[in-house]
Order: C-alpha cells, then structure tokens, then sequence
C-alpha cells in the first residue's frame, strides 16, 4: 500500500512539473555591433572588383557565372571589405573571410562559415560566426563561437538582414552581433 501511495505522489509531481513551463532566463548582451559586409561576385568579368569566387560547383556547372535553380552544390568562398555603414566605399574597419555553400535544391539558403577580422581603432581582433542562412527570410539568426583580440572568447548571436543586392553580382549584409559571453 506505501508504494502505491509513495508512486501516485511521484506521478502526481511529475504530472504538476510538466504542466508549468520553466522560464528561461533573459540576459542582456555584454557587447554589441553592427556591421556590413559587401559581397561581390566574380562573374568572369570583374576579376578586378569581384572579393568572392565560385571554387566548386555541381559537374557541368559553370563556376564563373552563377546559375539557375538555386545555386545548389554551389561553394564560394569570399574576403569582403566590412564598414561600419552601408557605403561600400566607406573606410573598412575589417574583412569577412569565409565560404558559404548553398545547400538546398528547392529554395535559396546556404551555409555559412566565416571570420570577421577586425583591424580598426576601435575594434581589433577576429569573430568567429557558422550557421545556416535561410537567404529568403528577413532576418537570420546565426552562431558567434568564439573570437580572439577584442573578442576574445565572446560567444553570441549575429543577426544577418539582407541590405541591398545588385542581381547576381553584389549584395550587402547588415550584421547584428550581440555578444552574451565577454572575458
């Protein structure tokens, strides 16, 4: 009899724990910046200007002119100028160095891999970002893991939105970087 008593109290517990939510915590962010970074890609006639390149591409695509359907199996990699406004001409405060690899057949998103580095007066170091990017939505959320100079250790969220885009040739970035752990 103790133990059915002892199992209904258990259940009884367990039951009313499941029904109330635990609240998450919100933290503020310890850091936080907003940048730009200017994608232009070589389209087999402006090597000159062009800071990304197609370096794989599915079997019969063309690598220096982007095609149809997606981009998908698309791998690009870039070294970006990054300003602290949306004028490409601006100052540089940094490079965005990385690759993105376009990842799904039926829709635009990609994959992104890059560092921020940083070399300005006010900002010195690198930030490390990955994540997907689901290019059609208007704001995308991806992971900051780590960072060195500056930011070292830093971890957090950057927030990417689509700025502006000239066809398949330039587009713009706004990057939203909030930090939640600083050393």
């Amino acid at each position: 009899m103790g133990a059915k008593v002892a199992l209904f109290v258990f259940f009884t517990f367990f039951a009313l724990c499941s029904t109330f939510p635990l609240q998450r915590k919100q933290y503020a962010p310890c850091k936080h910046l907003v940048l730009f970074f200017h994608d232009i890609i070589y389209n087999g006639r402006n090597a000159l200007n062009a800071t990304s390149a197609i370096i794989a591409a599915p079997q019969g695509a063309n690598l220096t002119k982007l095609t149809n359907n997606f981009h998908f199996g698309n791998l690009v990699v870039f070294d970006d100028p990054v300003t602290l406004d949306n004028n490409l001409h601006s100052e540089p405060v940094g490079r965005a160095q990385g690759f993105y690899i376009y990842d799904t057949k039926n829709t635009y998103t990609a994959y992104l891999g890059f560092n921020f580095a940083l070399n300005s007066a006010n900002h010195q170091g690198t930030i490390t970002v990955a994540g997907a990017d689901p290019t059609l939505k208007k704001t995308r959320d991806i992971s900051v893991t780590g960072g060195t100079g500056d930011f070292f250790m830093h971890r957090g969220i950057a927030t990417i939105m689509t700025d502006a885009f000239e066809g398949d040739v330039y587009f713009r970035l706004r990057v939203e970087i909030k930090f939640y752990e600083c050393w």
